[in-house]
C-alpha cells in the first residue's frame, strides 16, 4: 500500500510540475508542449525519478493516445476527406514508402534487423494529427483547403495504420506471416472502409442514449467516454488495437447529432490527455542514450523534419497540389505521429525491435515535437507570405526566410571581411617574426678578426721596454 501511495505521489508531483512548465513556457510565447516534455525529462527515470516504473508510464501514455485519438477521430470530417481521398492516399502511399527506404538505409548502415529497419519506417512515416491541427487552427486554415488536403493525407495514414498495428504486432515471429494474420488485415481495412462510405453518405446518426444524455453535460461526457472504452476494448478483443476501437468511436460520434455538443464537454479532457501523452514522451526519454548516441540521434531527427519536409511537398506536387497548399502541408506534416509511439510500444513487447531501438524511436519523437516552435513560426510567416503566390519550393523558401537570408549574407560580407583582416594581421606578425628571428641569427653569429688596414706603410715596430730608470729614478 505504502509504494503504491509513493507511486501515486511521484505521478501526481509531475503532473503539477508539468502544469507549471506549461504555464512557464506560455508566458514565454512557447507551445505548452514543450513544457510537458521537458517536465518529463527533468523528473523522470533519466532526472529527478520521482516515476521510476517504465511500464506504468508506457500504461499512463498508452490511455492517453487512446483517448486522444477517440476526440481526434470525433473531431474529423469525413466529407471533407471524401474530396482529398485521392490526393490525401496516393500522399500517405508515398510517405510510408519513402521512410521505409530511408529507415532500411540506415539498417544497412548500422547493420540493424530488418524488422527493425521496418517498424521504424513505419514510425517515422506517420504525422501528428493533434499538433497539425492546432498549426492549422493557428494560422486559420483548419476548414480551408490547406486544412482539408492535410487532415486528409493524416485521415489515410489513420487508415494505413491498421494494417501496419496488425504487421508490427506480428513481426516478432520468426515465423512469415500466416493466414490469420491476412484475415485480420483484411477485416480491419473492410471495416474501416465501410464506416467511411456509410458514415460520408447518409445524413446525421442518432445514436441510442442521444435523448438520454441530450443537454446534460455530466452524463454526455461520461457516456462518450463510456463509447470509446467498449469500442477499444472490442477491436483489442480482436486483436485489432484499442486505440483503433477508439478512433473509429470518435468517427462514429462525429458523423452524428451530438457531435457539437460532444466536442464541447470533452475539451477539457482533451486539455489533460495533452499533457499526459507528452509528458509520457517526456518521461521515456533516456537522456544518457540520447548523448551517448547524439550523431545518430541528430541524423534521424533531421530526416524526420527537413528531409521529409522536402519529401511531402513533392508529392503533393506529384498529386497536382499548388505550391501555396503544397508547402505548408509539406511544414505542418513533418511531425512525428500519436500512433507512432503505440508502433515503438508494440515493436519493443514483441521484441521487434531492441532497447536501444525503441529509445532510439522514442528520441526520435520526442525531439521532433520539442522543435515544433520552430516549424510553427515557419508555417505562420509563410502564411503571410502566401498571398502573393508561388511557382516553386526555391520561391518560397526565400520569401519565408528572407531575413535570414539577408542576415546569413550580410553575415558573410562580415566574416569575410574579419578574415581578410585577420590574414593581413596574421601576415604581419609572420613577417615581423620572420625579421627577428634574421636579427636574432645574425647577433648570435661568431665574429671574425678585423684585418689591417692595407696602407702600403710599414707597421712601426712595439715600443721596447726599457730597463732604465727614468729621470729622478
Amino acid at each position: 500500500m505504502e509504494a503504491h501511495g509513493a507511486d501515486l505521489t511521484g505521478i501526481a508531483i509531475v503532473m503539477a510540475v508539468a502544469v507549471a512548465a506549461g504555464l512557464a513556457l506560455q508566458r514565454l510565447k512557447q507551445p505548452a508542449i514543450v513544457g510537458y516534455i521537458l517536465a518529463g525529462i527533468v523528473l523522470g527515470p533519466s532526472g529527478a525519478a520521482l516515476v521510476q516504473q517504465s511500464t506504468q508510464i508506457a500504461l499512463l501514455a498508452e490511455l492517453g493516445v487512446v483517448l486522444l485519438l477517440f476526440l481526434i477521430g470525433m473531431e474529423l470530417s469525413l466529407k471533407a476527406f471524401a474530396r482529398v481521398v485521392r490526393p490525401a492516399g496516393l500522399t500517405a502511399l508515398g510517405q510510408i514508402a519513402a521512410s521505409l527506404a530511408v529507415t532500411f538505409v540506415f539498417g544497412w548502415w548500422l547493420d540493424w534487423p530488418v524488422k527493425q529497419s521496418v517498424l521504424l519506417g513505419f514510425i517515422i512515416a506517420l504525422s501528428s494529427t493533434a499538433v497539425a491541427i492546432k498549426m492549422l487552427d493557428s494560422i486559420g486554415e483548419l476548414r480551408s483547403d490547406i486544412g482539408q488536403i492535410t487532415i486528409g493525407v493524416m485521415i489515410a495514414q489513420d487508415i494505413a495504420v491498421v494494417p501496419i498495428l496488425i504487421l508490427v504486432g506480428s513481426l516478432g515471429d520468426n515465423e512469415p506471416l500466416g493466414y490469420d494474420v491476412v484475415v485480420k488485415i483484411v477485416i480491419a481495412i473492410a471495416l474501416l472502409v465501410a464506416f467511411i462510405v456509410v458514415l460520408s453518405r447518409r445524413g446525421k446518426l442518432d445514436l441510442p442514449f442521444t435523448d438520454a444524455v441530450r443537454g446534460k453535460v455530466d452524463l454526455l461526457t461520461l457516456a462518450a467516454l463510456a463509447f470509446a472504452f467498449i469500442a477499444a476494448s472490442t477491436t483489442g478483443v480482436l486483436g485489432l488495437s484499442p486505440a483503433y476501437g477508439a478512433f473509429l468511436a470518435g468517427l462514429v460520434i462525429a458523423n452524428s447529432t451530438l457531435r457539437a455538443e460532444a466536442i464541447h464537454v470533452t475539451e477539457p479532457i482533451q486539455s489533460v490527455l495533452l499533457v499526459v501523452f507528452f509528458l509520457s514522451i517526456g518521461l521515456l526519454i533516456d537522456v544518457r542514450f540520447i548523448w551517448a548516441n547524439i550523431g545518430t540521434v541528430i541524423l534521424f531527427v533531421i530526416g524526420v523534419t527537413a528531409l521529409k519536409t522536402v519529401l511531402n511537398v513533392w508529392l503533393l506536387r506529384m498529386v497536382r497540389e499548388p505550391w501555396d497548399r503544397a508547402f505548408p502541408a509539406g511544414l505542418i506534416m513533418a511531425q512525428v505521429g500519436e500512433f507512432s509511439f503505440i508502433l515503438a510500444a508494440v515493436g519493443v513487447k514483441n521484441g521487434a525491435i531492441s532497447a536501444d531501438g525503441y529509445r532510439l524511436a522514442i528520441s526520435v519523437i520526442a525531439i521532433s515535437l520539442l522543435v515544433s516552435p520552430f516549424w510553427m513560426h515557419t508555417i505562420r510567416r509563410f502564411h503571410v507570405v502566401a498571398s502573393h503566390g508561388m511557382t516553386s519550393f526555391r520561391e518560397a523558401f526565400a520569401e519565408v526566410y528572407a531575413d535570414e537570408i539577408a542576415d546569413i549574407e550580410r553575415g558573410t560580407v562580415l566574416a569575410r571581411r574579419y578574415a581578410n583582416a585577420l590574414r593581413r594581421q596574421i601576415q604581419t606578425v609572420r613577417l615581423a617574426w620572420q625579421k627577428h628571428r634574421a636579427r636574432k641569427t645574425d647577433m648570435s653569429a661568431p665574429v671574425a678578426p678585423a684585418a689591417a688596414p692595407e696602407t702600403g706603410a710599414p707597421e712601426p715596430p712595439p715600443a721596447e721596454r726599457s730597463d732604465k730608470p727614468g729621470p729622478g729614478g
